[in-house]
């Protein structure tokens, strides 16, 4: 892990009176901000317009959804108008050593490093390093040319392909609308046959391989559809964390750490953990006999953020992190763009992130109860009145190991549910917490 170095107070104002003088050093993303924007702090519930009482409703959840083994354990977060009024931990966080879960322990965030991904290319997009409707070949020459797929023969993992009708875009890319898959989770076996036979590396490894050597893989690779005509979910995420190393000649690494999680103070969020940390990770976990045990190697090794070669950085699932890192990362969308005195990105653009950059698509050309923005899937009117979702405009997502986060800039509220687990035991807490989140209101 590099090593970073803090700007005394004195040396803070001395910086801020010379930007007076002088524009931002353009290699810098975020920039000091005037704006009043507190770091998370923890405040009572009523406080904030949130009744305690109601509140309480979610500990008589958690602790229901461990008593009848739907999960071991569980770490809760709510924060409302930029105050955490509710931040706890349920059950077990290791059932085989008897370790008991704890609300700062470390969660594999999965597909919740998407959003931060796109984040971290909206910085460099303010820069001026890119366009959205650039196509990706511009910088990453491999993408020119892409095919789509015609037909496929089961028997020799052979195919044969169409030309695309347009390049992909860095639009297309961060909205699932490119027409890339995502191999051994894809839901068509064509492309999991595909992807495997070219080593394309889906969401981690502890193998000494780098984003950049899987996403010119990719590259080479037939489509599902033609880019920009329909939504399928896929390793975008991943070709744009390639794209920030190009761009920016940092490793990706290196740019979050640098330019995101220390300038927001989120101080156990990345790729791979210290040793210090490690204790803190919780091991993923399934439903076996009864029981709750250690989840094995299969496609990847799950102990993959404190083993290995550390080397892959994957901006579609790699990141690992806690319930209040990432409800600082929330906070600072509620903010408009802005925590604990840094600028991350402008309101303008946190609006255009926001906005729908799909139309339907997503929901196959029917109108739904979401649609998809530059980071986050983001709930409508439709999905709004059928209640217990929060506003329209509030964004979520989730991650593969079974974790939810949303966020409603109306109401200001925010709602993490961390969990550690693999392979379903009828686990319905998710929908269930985000529906009492938004009963407690209190105002």
């Amino acid at each position: 892990m590099p090593t970073f170095f803090f700007l005394t107070r004195a040396a803070s104002l001395l910086l801020g009176a010379a930007m007076v003088l002088s524009p931002p050093t353009p290699s810098w993303s975020q920039t000091p901000s005037t704006k009043s924007s507190p770091a998370l702090a923890v405040a009572s519930p009523e406080s904030v317009g949130i009744s305690s009482a109601r509140l309480a409703r979610i500990d008589a959840l958690c602790e229901e959804a461990i008593k009848q083994n739907k999960v071991p354990g569980i770490v809760a977060l709510v924060a409302r108008r930029g105050a955490i009024v509710y931040h706890k931990a349920f059950g077990s966080a290791d059932t085989e050593a008897g370790r008991t879960q704890k609300p700062d322990d470390i969660f594999r965030i999965a597909s919740q490093s998407k959003a931060i991904t796109s984040t971290a290319i909206m910085m460099l997009w303010e820069l001026g390093k890119f366009q959205l409707d650039d196509p990706i070949s511009k910088y990453i020459p491999e993408f020119r040319n892409p095919q789509v797929l015609k037909s496929f023969n089961f028997a020799e993992n052979s195919y044969t392909t169409n030309p695309a009708k347009s390049e992909i875009t860095i639009r297309h890319l961060l909205t699932h609308t490119s027409g890339l898959g995502y191999g051994v989770i894809d839901g068509d076996e064509r492309f999991r046959m595909i992807y495997k036979k070219a080593g394309v590396t889906d969401l981690f490894t502890t193998e000494p391989v780098r984003i950049g050597d899987s996403v010119k893989k990719l590259a080479k690779l037939p489509l599902h559809h033609h880019p920009g005509e329909q939504f399928t979910y896929s390793e975008g995420l991943d070709v744009l964390g390639y794209l920030i190393e190009v761009v920016s000649g940092k490793t990706f690494e290196e740019f979050l750490s640098d330019h995101l999680f220390i300038p927001l103070g989120m101080r156990d969020s990345g790729f791979y953990l210290p040793a210090e940390k490690t204790a803190r990770l919780v091991p993923v976990l399934k439903p076996q006999d009864e029981k709750w045990v250690r989840y094995p190697v299969t496609f990847y090794d799950p102990d993959y953020p404190i083993k290995g070669a550390r080397t892959f950085f994957s901006g579609g699932a790699g990141l690992s992190s806690t319930a209040r890192d990432y409800a600082t990362f929330l906070q600072m969308y509620l903010n408009g763009g802005v925590l604990n005195g840094q600028r991350i990105l402008s309101r303008t653009t946190v609006q255009t992130v926001l906005a729908n950059h799909t139309g339907d698509l997503m929901t196959g050309g029917k109108k739904g109860d979401n649609f998809q923005s530059l980071a986050f899937g983001v709930l409508t009117h439709q999905g709004q009145d059928k209640g217990g979702n929060g506003s329209a405009g509030t964004f979520d997502w989730g991650g593969y190991f079974n974790t939810q986060y949303f966020a409603d800039p109306k109401e200001m509220v925010i709602g993490i549910l961390m969990k550690q687990t693999q392979g379903s035991n009828n686990d319905n807490t998710g929908g269930l917490f985000r529906q009492l989140v938004f009963q407690s209101i209190d105002d």
